[in-house]
């Protein structure tokens, strides 16, 4: 049975959009008849065993927390925890290939490791680390950082044996970069369909303890990035107001922008229209996609949007949910305006506020926008599927291995 060991960022117990493609992607290939394990390096901050079996799939864990010390320095020694971690996987488990996911640390320890094991290598980008730390608010276009990161990145892509992306416009940009076309595969955000395949009706005891009852709810649920445009979404609550009176903004989750945008609403004219509900166990987050009528992706326009594709709207769509989301170039890749959801101008709470009422408006075409939505992410973003676009590439690898072992 063919091993595979991914080397990653952090992963379950911890809920991210990161850990949920992780989850799907391993549970995919383990249907498959794959062997798959992981390793994940100092920035899992949850604590746990050294070794970890959550939903089935095993984990082993960096020992050590993260280092004090100036950002390279401590960043070279993450890379090096995470290699002697990796490695130890490796003599002990002896996978047959490793397949790495950003951010680029991973890519150069893990390939240090599958060099001096002679294994095929496999660098899987979600987003390039440069582009967002500048989406966090920890990081410059401008600043020497970012153009370091940007050199390691293109050169873990030229030595890595095959590279995976999960969208077009970061596959369009490593070419732009001198990189091989033939050597890059998309492999796109997906849903796990057994997971969000099937939407729960409606709980009207959490409707009402949430003040929805008869409401137009607008809906967001995901993590509170500044990229994700949410101050954006919560001025333009004023204006739907003044055009439908009846709008409700929820807003589940939480991360570094939760606090500023709590201050925003309670400064809002309408924040008796604005519920945050705060994060919620993951069990739990069909409940809430239930009530929201129209689930809103703000995102702001900058080079991080432009080029990655987020999962949140495909799960929205799975769950049967209208989806509306600003003209980036991220979602485009997802969402076919006026077919599979709605685009309306980025960084324009007029142009958020407008959209969003045409869609009411339009209630008569909800059920059969729906059913589109649905059969889009059925056919072609179902992670049942998405996994066989890995399985190409790693035969490839693992026969020109086994040609050179045997040469």
């Amino acid at each position: 049975m063919t091993r595979i060991l991914h080397v990653l960022d952090h992963s379950l117990p911890l809920h991210s959009g990161y850990t949920f493609r992780t989850r799907a992607i391993l549970r995919a290939q383990m249907a498959q008849g794959w062997n798959v394990r992981g390793v994940t390096g100092r920035r899992h901050l949850a604590e746990g065993p050294d070794v970890e079996t959550i939903d089935g799939l095993t984990f082993h864990r960096t020992p050590g927390d993260i280092t004090p010390g100036q950002g390279i320095i401590r960043e070279w020694r993450e890379i090096g925890a995470l290699a002697d971690a990796t490695d130890a996987v490796t003599r002990e488990w002896k996978p047959h290939l490793i397949h790495a996911h950003s951010p680029v640390l991973n890519a150069i320890a893990a390939l240090r490791v599958a060099r001096r094991h002679g294994l095929p290598f496999v660098y899987e980008i979600r987003a390039f680390w440069e582009d967002a730390a500048v989406g966090n608010g920890t990081g410059t276009e401008s600043s020497t950082k970012y153009w370091l990161t940007k050199q390691l990145e293109s050169r873990a892509v030229r030595a890595s044996d095959a590279v995976i992306v999960i969208c077009q416009g970061l596959k369009d940009d490593l070419i732009s970069r001198g990189v091989d076309p033939a050597k890059i595969t998309v492999s796109p955000n997906g849903v796990d369909m057994d997971m969000f395949g099937t939407p729960v009706p409606p709980d009207p005891a959490l409707r009402h303890s949430l003040g929805l009852d008869n409401a137009d709810v607008v809906g967001f649920i995901g993590s509170f990035y500044d990229y994700e445009g949410l101050d954006d979404l919560i001025a333009a609550m004023p204006m739907l107001l003044a055009l439908r009176p009846t709008a409700k903004l929820l807003l589940v989750g939480g991360g570094p922008r939760e606090e500023a945008l709590r201050a925003q609403a309670a400064a809002s004219p309408v924040a008796d229209h604005i519920v945050f509900v705060g994060r919620v166990p993951h069990d739990q987050v069909e409940n809430y996609y239930s009530l929201v009528d129209v689930l809103a992706y703000p995102r702001k326009a900058m080079r991080l949007t432009e080029l990655v594709t987020p999962l949140k709207p495909l799960e929205a769509m799975a769950q049967g949910r209208l989806v509306a989301a600003s003209c980036v170039g991220g979602h485009r890749e997802l969402i076919e305006d006026g077919v599979t959801g709605t685009l309306f101008p980025p960084d324009d709470p007029k142009g958020i506020a407008d959209a969003l009422d045409r869609m009411f408006a339009d209630r008569g075409n909800w059920d059969a926008r729906r059913a589109v939505a649905r059969r889009f992410v059925e056919r072609e973003r179902n992670w049942a599927s998405n996994v066989m676009r890995y399985e190409p590439v790693y035969h490839r690898l693992l026969s020109d291995n086994r040609a050179a072992r045997a040469a």
